[in-house]
């Protein structure tokens, strides 16, 4: 679960090896969601694990940007130009939820990116057991996919940003 402390005041990481450490931190936490994902996928009941993923999803994104300090609070009290820096690297490298209050419509844009997952899932729950443990199998691997490519976009902004010298005194 989330805790309640007040994650806002996380920086940016100063260094490729704080870079380093909070991104298997954030791996870590894609791996541990993805499984939850997987245990509801798992669950013969139609439409329950598309419900989990989105809220999971969400509440992962959320987490990711926090930890790399690329909330869309955290951007914003950066200065100007480091707040420039942050939106245009993560344009280039693709973060679509970079730096953005991530709500359900933004996660399930990115979910239909992934729309063989939903189908497979739900193909899959029309064999007994053997389909239950392909369809927490594809969402295994899918959720984990999509968290490792965010983790990584936000490493990237956030190499962007030490490159640029978010940390060194103006």
């Amino acid at each position: 679960m989330r805790s309640k402390k007040d994650t806002n005041w996380v920086l940016v990481p100063g260094s490729e090896r704080d870079i380093a450490a909070v991104r298997e931190r954030c791996r870590q936490l894609v791996r541990r969601r993805a499984m939850l994902s997987a245990g509801m996928a798992a669950v013969p009941i139609p439409g329950l694990d598309v419900v989990s993923d989105l809220r999971l999803f969400t509440l992962l994104i959320d987490d990711i940007n926090q930890e790399f300090g690329l909330s869309a609070q955290q951007i914003e009290r950066l200065q100007p130009k480091f707040r420039l820096i942050a939106y245009e690297a993560a344009i280039g490298v693709g973060g679509m939820l970079i730096g953005k209050l991530v709500t359900r419509e933004v996660v399930m844009q990115v979910l239909r990116k992934t729309g063989f997952k939903a189908v497979a899932r739900q193909a899959g729950k029309l064999v007994p057991l053997a389909g239950q443990l392909a369809s927490a199998s594809i969402g295994f691997f899918a959720f984990r996919q999509i968290g490792y490519q965010h983790v990584e976009a936000c490493a990237r902004v956030a190499q962007e940003l030490v490159t640029a010298g978010v940390h060194r005194p103006a």
